[in-house]
C-alpha cells in the first residue's frame, strides 16, 4: 500500500460503540501507527483523537483548535480505543474531549473545539523570508550530507524541506546553532478539496496535525548544538489553533522558534503558511528532552 493512502487509511475509523450523534461514550478504534516507534508518534495519536472528534460534529463547524495532553507511553504494537465525550454543542460552536485508551488505561487526552466561521476582524503577521521548497534539497539528501553516505527514501507519508541546518549540522559546527528554523511540509499524495462537501476539511486538519508534529522537537535541538544521535524527546502537550482553510497536500511552512527550555523541558512555538504566505496555522509543543550523560549544550 502506498504510503499516502495509508495515511488517510489511518484517519478511517472503526466504530467502537456508542452513539454517533454525539452523545457521550461514542468509541472509535484506531488503526497501528505508521511510524513504528516507543513511544507511539504523537502526531498520530493527536490526528486520530481530532478525527474521532470531527466525526461526531456537522461538517459546517470546522475545527479551530486542538489541545493535546500526552499521559502516558504508548506501543505501537496494541490499538488504540478512541472516547468522544460531548462538552459543548451550539449553533456556532462544538467542543468535544477525546480519551485515547490502550491495554485499558488513558494514554493521552485531546480537546477540541469547533467554529462556524463568520464576519469579523482580519489580519496576520507576514510570512518570513525564505526559498521556495522546490530549490530546497530533500530531507534524505540533507542527511546523506550530514552523514557522508547515500540515504534512500525514508517512505515517510509527508515531505520536509528544511530551509536552515538540522540538529545534526549544528551538531557538527554550533556556529550554525539558531533559536529558530524553518522548514517546508507536506502531506504526499492528492487529497480531496480543501472546501469540498463532507469531510474533506477535517481530513486537512487532521493532516496537518500529524505532520507538523515532527518537526518542532528539532528546534529544540537546533538551538543547543545537539543532534538525535545524543538526545531523547516525547511531547507533554501540543497545541494547533487553525485560522483559515488551507490544504495539507500543498506545501506549507513551519516557521519555528524555541523561546525558552528548562527543567528538562522544551518550548517551541510556530506558525503555519501558506507558500502564498497565508498564515493558516499556530503551533505551540511542550516536550521532554533527555540529553545523554556527559554531552554539552550551547547556553
Amino acid at each position: 500500500m502506498d504510503r499516502e493512502h495509508a495515511l488517510l487509511d489511518l484517519l478511517d475509523l472503526a466504530p467502537g460503540g456508542g452513539t454517533p450523534g454525539g452523545g457521550e461514550g461514542v468509541h472509535f478504534v484506531g488503526r497501528p501507527p505508521l511510524e513504528q516507534s516507543v513511544p507511539v508518534y504523537g502526531g498520530h495519536l493527536a490526528a486520530q483523537a481530532l478525527a474521532a472528534a470531527g466525526r461526531t460534529v456537522p461538517a459546517a463547524l470546522p475545527a479551530h483548535s486542538v489541545h493535546c495532553s500526552f499521559l502516558r507511553p504508548t506501543l505501537p504494537s496494541a490499538p488504540f480505543e478512541y472516547r468522544v465525550e460531548k462538552v459543548r454543542n451550539s449553533a456556532s460552536f462544538a467542543t468535544r474531549r477525546v480519551h485515547a485508551i490502550q491495554h485499558g488505561l488513558e494514554v493521552f487526552d485531546l480537546t477540541a473545539s469547533f467554529h462556524r466561521p463568520g464576519p469579523g476582524l482580519d489580519h496576520q503577521d507576514p510570512m518570513p523570508p525564505v526559498p521556495d521548497p522546490e530549490s530546497l534539497p530533500t530531507y534524505e539528501e540533507r542527511l546523506t550530507t550530514a552523514f557522508g553516505e547515500v540515504m534512500r527514501p525514508l517512505g515517510k507519508p509527508y515531505e520536509l524541506r528544511f530551509v536552515g541546518p538540522l540538529s545534526f549540522d549544528t551538531e557538527k559546527d554550533p556556529s550554525l546553532s539558531s533559536p529558530r528554523t524553518r522548514v517546508w511540509v507536506r502531506a504526499k499524495g492528492e487529497l480531496p478539496d480543501e472546501t469540498a462537501a463532507g469531510g474533506a476539511r477535517l481530513l486537512h486538519a487532521c493532516l496537518l496535525v500529524y505532520v507538523c508534529d515532527v518537526t518542532m522537537l528539532e528546534t529544540v535541538l537546533v538551538r543547543h548544538g545537539i543532534s538525535w544521535f545524543h538526545a531523547d524527546g516525547r511531547s507533554v502537550d501540543y497545541t494547533v489553533w487553525i485560522h483559515r482553510p488551507f490544504r495539507a497536500d500543498d506545501w506549507l511552512l513551519c516557521a519555528l522558534e524555541s523561546p525558552a527550555a528548562s527543567g528538562g523541558r522544551g518550548l517551541v512555538l510556530g506558525r503555519v503558511f501558506t507558500r502564498a504566505g497565508v498564515l493558516v496555522a499556530t503551533l505551540a509543543q511542550e516536550g521532554l528532552i533527555r540529553v545523554s550523560a556527559g554531552h554539552g549544550a550551547l547556553g
